[in-house]
């Protein structure tokens, strides 16, 4: 559960061990921010999925596009709020417990504090041997166009689109608040 993610990512190595071949993939869309700092992360593809919640008695079963990125994660995968919209899913951090209606009740799917506190210990240690590596700093030279020096930044330039864009005026009365929309953003 990723309570801030706005993407469902599956990792190669998940899709390796499901022993589906890469041709079930279809062309992904945009790169995505966030995974490490100033760098863009490219995905594999896209692959639909039937997931279900539940059990024989009580469940739901639904089809959730997943963005198939080929880097390491201590995760088999991260379902992000798509996928819980689509549930109609609460999860609940604190007691580590996803709920959502089901046909008969509400479904809980519940985790033990101990497994959630390896996997974090897990992600940490993974983390720190990413940002320790070597190729870390080689990484951020080959990706330099899509990394930005924050240092050179003043606060009116905090924000800078990555790519052309055009500025849309969003309230008719004061003329100085605007969006910069990308204009070479790929049509779905």
């Amino acid at each position: 559960m990723d309570r801030g993610s706005g993407l469902n990512i599956l990792y190669v190595d998940t899709l390796n061990t499901m022993h589906i071949p890469r041709t079930e993939l279809h062309p992904a869309g945009s790169p995505f921010h966030g995974v490490i700092l100033g760098a863009q992360a490219y995905l594999v593809g896209q692959i639909d999925l039937l997931i279900t919640f539940g059990n024989r008695a009580n469940f739901r079963l639904k089809v959730i596009t997943f963005e198939v990125v080929d880097f390491l994660g201590s995760y088999h995968t991260i379902m992000g709020w798509p996928c819980y919209a689509k549930f109609m899913a609460i999860p609940n951090h604190t007691y580590l417990k996803l709920k959502m209606p089901g046909p008969n009740d509400v479904i809980t799917v519940s985790s033990a504090f101990l497994h959630a506190f390896m996997c974090n210990h897990e992600h940490f240690e993974l983390t720190t041997v990413v940002v320790n590596s070597s190729e870390l700093p080689q990484l951020g030279e080959s990706l330099a166009p899509a990394v930005l020096d924050y240092n050179k930044l003043t606060s009116s330039m905090a924000f800078r689109p990555l790519e052309e864009a055009k500025a849309v005026g969003i309230d008719p009365i004061d003329p100085t608040k605007m969006v910069w929309i990308g204009t070479q953003l790929l049509a779905k």
